[in-house]
């Protein structure tokens, strides 16, 4: 059986991470998200077929597909997501595995998946239960059949919705070209679906809660990564060196080239990239990733965030809660506030949209190519656009656009 994988979509609800780097390539618990996807099919199904769109060089120089086939197709125009399955035709001619490329799900509930699908003679639609339903396509069943899909209702009838987890019969391709744009003007999956369900031929998979993990906005980055290094077992690697005076706490995971200098104290599960220079005499704290190249330097504290390949963060600093981008440089006593004085939800400002992110801590969403002076400060909940310059001592607060300078 193989496997198709939507990963052509721009992600701009990701910004300012996606300026310049493909969503799919997000980096969580050490790797690429599209990573994650093609090891834990790996044993479960025979080949996968990644759909590519914007940047779909940087994608192939990017995935490693030890021990698993993988072959590449493009979406020339982004028409919709039926428009993006129907490309599976040219590939594959028989019953396949279908997956949004923005889902992680953990590969014993995969293999249940594939399981349960081989034994029913219809497609079926993995369903997950979630604590905001009216933010998703939600599920009307008829007993293991699927009867409806309800797209962001006011009042869900249901805890479940679609997860972006499908089982396609060959029957679906005719679906797709029997369906018709939507209002926006893209072919739309669940439209697709609808066909299926009038011919009964839709059952539903019921998720495990935990095991599902989609990232539409930045800061869901942080819960995805924190619930894979929490609940999936890893390979644990000490691949650089560790000097003398080093104190690791559980899972440590270092790769080549990585140095820990002495006097660091580092609670896992924490990841270090290649080449990444550590210490002396910093605190790094659970559910770190750090990425490939990267700095962190003396009397800096590191919490619950996600450095991008090649940034800096050297003295003085600490960063909570928060997601930086890649090549971004911290100046000496730059601090990041996490948590708000009245400890209310964090909102944040994101495209111009304020969006209630359900987090008590959040600190910072970092594009590419920040550089921040000395004392500089940034607030809870910060959006910074690429390139931007936060000048010493001052505040950055609310969302700052692409190439702001703040003093």
């Amino acid at each position: 059986m193989k496997a198709f994988v939507l990963a052509a979509g721009k992600g701009t609800r990701m910004r300012p991470l996606t300026v310049n780097t493909p969503k799919p390539l997000l980096p969580v618990a050490g790797k690429p998200i599209l990573q994650h996807n093609i090891d834990n099919l790996k044993d479960i199904i025979d080949e996968v077929i990644i759909l590519t769109g914007w940047n779909a060089k940087r994608i192939k120089e990017t995935i490693k597909d030890d021990g698993i086939e993988v072959t590449y197709a493009k979406q020339e125009k982004l028409l919709g997501t039926a428009d993006a399955v129907s490309i599976a035709e040219d590939f594959i001619d028989d019953d396949f595995i279908c997956l949004n490329g923005d889902v992680i799900v953990f590969k014993h509930v995969l293999e249940e998946f594939v399981e349960y699908f081989k034994s029913v003679d219809c497609s079926v639609l993995g369903m997950v239960e979630v604590d905001d339903p009216q933010s998703y396509g939600v599920i009307k069943r008829d007993g293991e059949h699927i009867i409806d899909i309800i797209e962001k209702p006011e009042r869900p009838l249901s805890p479940f919705i679609n997860a972006g987890v499908y089982g396609f019969k060959p029957d679906i391709f005719e679906a797709i070209k029997n369906t018709k744009r939507s209002p926006r003007g893209e072919f739309e999956i669940t439209d697709s679906l609808k066909i299926l369900m009038e011919q009964n031929k839709l059952k539903g998979f019921e998720l495990e809660k935990n095991s599902w993990n989609e990232l539409s906005r930045p800061w869901e980055l942080l819960s995805v990564n924190k619930n894979i290094l929490e609940n999936v077992n890893i390979e644990e690697k000490r691949e650089g060196k560790i000097e003398d005076g080093v104190h690791l706490e559980g899972w440590v995971s270092m790769e080549e080239g990585a140095v820990i200098k002495r006097g660091s104290y580092i609670q896992g599960p924490v990841h270090i990239g290649k080449n990444s220079d550590i210490g002396p005499n910093c605190l790094i704290r659970p559910c770190t990733h750090i990425g490939n190249d990267c700095k962190v330097g003396s009397a800096v504290e590191i919490k619950n965030t996600i450095i991008m390949d090649e940034s800096k963060i050297p003295h003085h600093n600490y960063v909570g809660d928060s997601v930086i981008g890649m090549n971004c440089n911290f100046g000496s006593g730059t601090k990041v506030a996490n948590l708000r004085l009245d400890e209310k939800n964090i909102v944040v400002t994101h495209r111009g949209e304020r969006i209630d992110t359900g987090r008590r801590k959040l600190g910072v969403v970092m594009g590419d190519n920040v550089k921040t002076g000395i004392n500089s400060m940034i607030n809870t909940g910060t959006m910074i656009g690429n390139n931007a310059l936060i000048g010493p001592g001052a505040l950055a607060d609310g969302e700052i656009g692409e190439g702001s300078r703040i003093k």
